[in-house]
């Protein structure tokens, strides 16, 4: 014979027993008839067995001083799967004769019962096996498919009420034994089971008659409630039907009144309209006229404006072109310094150089009288152009108020056709049976309203209209002040460049007069040279002496060579002097040619 795994006997022998305490708790909680008290018996058995089923298969936890085996642990894991069971849970906690994990759980599970619950917490402990695992070993009764089965059973346990007293109960040193003798049978426990069935069959016989007469209870009183509500409301009719017959006879009356008043208000809302339209069309058309001139002297202006820039950058160009040209004068200067036999051709060059400019100078002379008379023109259009924005404004203002009234009695001819309509709206509902022919004619004249509101609002978007084109005219009539601004600074700016070059012209004059007189001194040289040609100039071991004071050179007595001539004399007979606009000290000249002297060393100093 195979040998049985002795877990899984334990299992069945557990659900076996678990089967018959809940069938027998069930039954003769029927035959008793009443709420379950702590006391019942088949409810203590009942606990024990579900204590035990819970205790299958637990592991053994260690603490400081002993090992531990309790069902607190799984059980209190049931407040984080389920949120519902969050009150059990404080609630045992909060029990005050409770020490124990273990009453804990026996209170727990006796708080779950009065709840009927219990079968749904135990279900979400059986769903996480992986949590299930830390508590329980992989062979106990809630990890194998006999806790699902007990789960099911427990269902059964919901048509049980059960008033438990939990607080004074000593559940913490109770004795869990199961009473097998409560579930052996007997004869007269067969004969006993006859009659709790007849006596259950008898009290379902009797809920049912007292649901069924509560029923009838319920339906009797609402039928009650509505046959005095409907009286009510056939008394209120019949009052509010007689109110109606007087309410048509007087909107009868009203209705032919309104009627009248309402043709008189439609001929003076046509003539007041062709009115207005007539005074719009008028000042559309000078507005027009009076826009179409300012466009033309806009784009003149503008014109204008372009030819005074394009003006003003020639200007600076040839300004550039100036300063130019006076770094080149400069350059020329600085070489005429270097070496004077270069001054010729250089001297040429100014002169044409000067032309030049002078020329340049008389061009942008005529330039600016034409630019000074330019400006005075556009000063002239300028003031015009102010005087039209003047008028412009004053017919704004003129066409503001104007519009202002006609607004307001816009606004009064449309509140009151609103009145109208609101009084035509709610009289209309009313007679629509009986009056159909005065809803046709209603409705031809809401068509009429709306007619007059779509005129309206043509008037309304042209007075919008010229109010947008009122304001892009003053935006443009900023812009003008503004291009006069610029103006001005434009003319400030042509006055600095005339002061430039004044002070240009008097720079080239005063370097013209002295070139004029560098080329006179130039010339007598020349013309000495000529006088001179054909002389040989003495070697430095020769001219031992001087040739005016015939003494012999020293240190004190320095040699003074002329480039020209050749003679060579010492510095107290070459006192001649010249000054230079180049150098800062005269220079030494020759007595017979006037040439430069040339300083050499003497010939007993190395």
């Amino acid at each position: 014979l195979a040998v049985k795994d002795p877990t899984a006997v334990e299992r069945a022998n557990l659900l076996n027993m678990a089967k018959l305490s809940i069938k027998g708790l069930i039954e003769s909680a029927l035959s008793f008839g009443r709420t379950l008290d702590s006391d019942y018996p088949p409810l203590q058995q009942f606990f024990v067995v579900m204590e035990h089923c819970l205790k299958h298969g637990l592991k053994v936890r260690k603490s400081f001083l002993s090992y531990n085996k309790t069902i607190w642990g799984p059980l209190e894991l049931v407040e984080k799967l389920y949120p519902e069971a969050e009150e059990i849970a404080a609630s045992v906690r909060d029990l005050p004769g409770l020490k124990t994990p273990l009453g804990r759980a026996r209170a727990w599970l006796r708080l779950a019962l009065m709840q009927k619950k219990m079968a749904d917490y135990l279900r979400c402990l059986i769903i996480q096996r992986d949590l299930l695992s830390e508590f329980y070993e992989y062979h106990a009764l809630m990890m194998e498919e006999e806790g699902a089965v007990i789960v099911g059973l427990l269902v059964g346990l919901n048509v049980i009420d059960a008033n438990l007293c939990v607080k004074g109960e000593d559940l913490d040193s109770q004795v869990g034994v199961i009473d097998f003798s409560v579930y052996l049978k007997s004869d007269d426990d067969i004969g006993g089971k006859e009659r709790n069935v007849q006596i259950a069959a008898i009290l379902d016989q009797k809920n049912y008659v007292e649901e069924l007469n509560r029923q009838l209870n319920s339906t009797v009183s609402s039928l009650h409630a509505r046959v005095d509500s409907l009286e009510k409301s056939n008394t209120k009719l019949i009052e509010e039907l007689a109110i109606a017959k007087n309410n048509i006879i007087k909107l009868q009356e009203e209705n032919h009144q309104l009627r009248s008043e309402n043709t008189l208000i439609l001929m003076k809302t046509q003539h007041h309209l062709q009115a207005t339209k007539v005074d719009v069309e008028a000042e559309l058309q000078t507005y027009k006229h009076s826009r179409q001139g300012l466009d033309e002297m806009y784009n003149e202006a503008r014109r204008q404006l372009r030819e005074e820039s394009q003006l003003r950058q020639d200007m600076e160009n040839e300004l550039v072109v100036q300063v130019s040209m006076k770094h080149e004068i400069e350059l020329a200067m600085k070489l005429l310094e270097k070496d004077i036999h270069e001054k010729q051709d250089t001297l040429i060059g100014l002169r044409q150089q000067l032309d030049e400019v002078k020329a340049i100078n008389m061009e942008m002379y005529q330039k600016l009288q034409v630019s000074e008379d330019a400006m005075k023109e556009k000063n002239e259009i300028i003031d015009r152009l102010e005087d039209k924005t003047n008028q412009i404004n004053a017919t704004m203002k003129q066409l503001e108020q104007r519009l202002q009234q006609a607004e307001k009695a816009q606004m009064e001819a449309e509140a009151e056709d609103e009145k109208l309509k609101q009084e035509y709206v709610n009289k209309s509902e009313s007679l629509q049976k009986e009056f159909s022919q005065k809803e046709k004619q209603l409705l031809q004249l809401e068509t009429d309203l709306k007619i007059e509101k779509e005129w309206r609002q043509t008037l309304e978007d042209d007075l919008q209209k010229e109010k947008e084109t009122v304001s892009h005219l003053r935006i443009e009539t900023q812009e003008i002040i503004n291009l006069k601004k610029e103006f001005l600074k434009l003319q400030e700016k042509n006055k600095q460049l005339k002061s430039i070059c004044q002070d240009q012209e008097a720079a080239l004059q005063e370097l013209a007069s002295k070139l004029s007189e560098s080329k006179l001194k130039i010339e007598d040289i020349k013309e000495a040279n000529k006088a001179l040609q054909g002389q040989v100039w003495l070697k430095d071991k020769d001219a031992t002496h001087c040739k005016l004071c015939e003494k012999e050179f020293s240190l004190s007595k320095r040699k003074h060579h002329c480039r020209n001539c050749g003679e060579i004399f010492c510095n107290a007979c070459s006192d001649n002097e010249l000054p230079l606009p180049s150098s800062p000290k005269p220079v030494r000249v020759c007595d017979s040619c006037h040439a430069i002297l040339i300083q050499r060393c003497s010939s007993n100093v190395p």
